[in-house]
């Protein structure tokens, strides 16, 4: 016999106004996304999961891993990345994205970051990807490495700039995670993506990213566009505390795109809520432990739990924490222990592992006998 001892049945009771819930935005991209940033779920998609070319999105993970090697104190922004041949000739004889940097010249990395972010350019991009990787190549197997690393199951990247090649490829949930890694990772690093525009070599540019000057919530992220691929746009707009994260992909121009993400966006935070569950490391839990100083053990969450609904649905909301089996000390503080289901309408929204709050050692010799023979007991009538 399996006995825990359980806290009351958690309900979220929070009364509010129901909120008719419409079907999302009809958009003639080819694949998208609404993510929320703080639940990590997804709100409205249309094939998420479809292969595309990244174009410019590409940038968004050499971005991050240059980072990540400032965070890491391995590069420093002042540090000069000598621009190379192949740098330099990036766009000269198309129409791609180019920052203006010169053969021979040494650029901050400050700047290429600039020119990357803000002026899409494949030059810079190339440039800064030698400086970190030696040689593009080595720099594509990097991005690689990063993607698995961040969950992007679904992308493969074999170069800085997003020049299309039957080998690189991407998906709408792989460039959400991406720019939720961004800016959780990042955050200060992250306001580059919110200038409008960047002079270098006494040139001055935009940023592609129409939302900057359409919606002053939005802050981010990254423009892309492919002859055979279209136009794509990943977009994050921070309203009232919350954010939510936009990619769609294949659109038939500037202007559609950015309409499109802009819809998503109001569609997100029209219709939807973020309604915290739980703190971390708040008792969610009270299970019976054996063999141990203590009689009782509480389990919670490790990390803060938060949760997207429908506006007007929080109070239909239940939290289900369930012990996965019977515990013996010792218990390591952090061991997972449970789970704690969070329903609406009778369907699992979200399932997170519950954890033991406090380390358990195990009791003294009168504890272990006497619960030792409680649990015999038990299986045996």
């Amino acid at each position: 016999m399996k006995r825990f001892v359980a806290v009351a049945a958690l309900l979220c009771s929070f009364p509010a106004a129901s909120l008719p819930l419409p079907d999302p935005p009809k958009l003639a991209a080819r694949s998208y996304l609404l993510f929320d940033y703080d639940s990590g779920q997804v709100l409205a998609a249309k094939e998420p999961s479809l292969r595309v070319e990244p174009a410019s999105l590409t940038k968004l993970m050499l971005v991050y891993i240059a980072f990540d090697e400032l965070k890491q104190g391995r590069v420093k922004p002042t540090d000069e990345a000598l621009i190379s041949e192949k740098a330099w000739r990036q766009g000269i004889d198309s129409k791609e994205s180019r920052m203006f940097i010169e053969v021979g010249k040494r650029v901050a990395v400050q700047d290429l970051l600039h020119g990357i972010i803000v002026q899409s350019g494949n030059d810079a991009s190339v440039a800064l990807a030698e400086y970190l990787g030696g040689t593009e190549d080595t720099f594509a197997d990097l991005m690689n490495r990063y993607a698995k690393q961040l969950g992007m199951a679904q992308s493969h990247f074999t170069n800085a700039t997003g020049v299309p090649t039957p080998d690189q490829y991407t998906t709408a949930t792989d460039m959400a995670l991406l720019g939720r890694a961004l800016i959780r990772d990042f955050p200060d690093q992250y306001a580059l993506f919110k200038e409008k525009e960047f002079v270098f070599n006494k040139i001055r540019q935009p940023n592609r990213n129409r939302l900057l000057w359409r919606d002053p919530t939005v802050d981010g992220i990254k423009t892309g566009h492919a002859e055979k691929a279209g136009y794509h746009l990943a977009a994050s707009a921070l309203r009232d505390g919350r954010r939510l994260i936009t990619v769609v992909l294949g659109m038939d121009g500037e202007n559609v795109r950015a309409d499109a993400s802009l819809a998503l966006l109001n569609y997100g935070f029209r219709f939807y809520e973020a309604v915290p569950v739980s703190p971390a490391g708040t008792p969610v839990l009270t299970i019976r432990a054996w063999k141990g100083v203590e009689k009782e053990l509480a389990l919670g969450l490790a990390a803060p739990l938060v949760v997207s609904v429908p506006h007007g649905a929080r109070d239909r909301l239940q939290l289900q924490p369930e012990a996965s089996g019977p515990v013996h000390a010792p218990v390591a503080s952090g061991q997972a222990l449970g789970t704690l289901k969070v329903m609406l309408d009778g369907k699992l929204l979200r399932q997170e592992p519950l954890v033991a709050l406090a380390a358990l050692p195990e009791g003294n010799l009168w504890r272990r006998v006497s619960d030792g023979v409680q649990l015999w007991m038990q299986d045996k009538f």
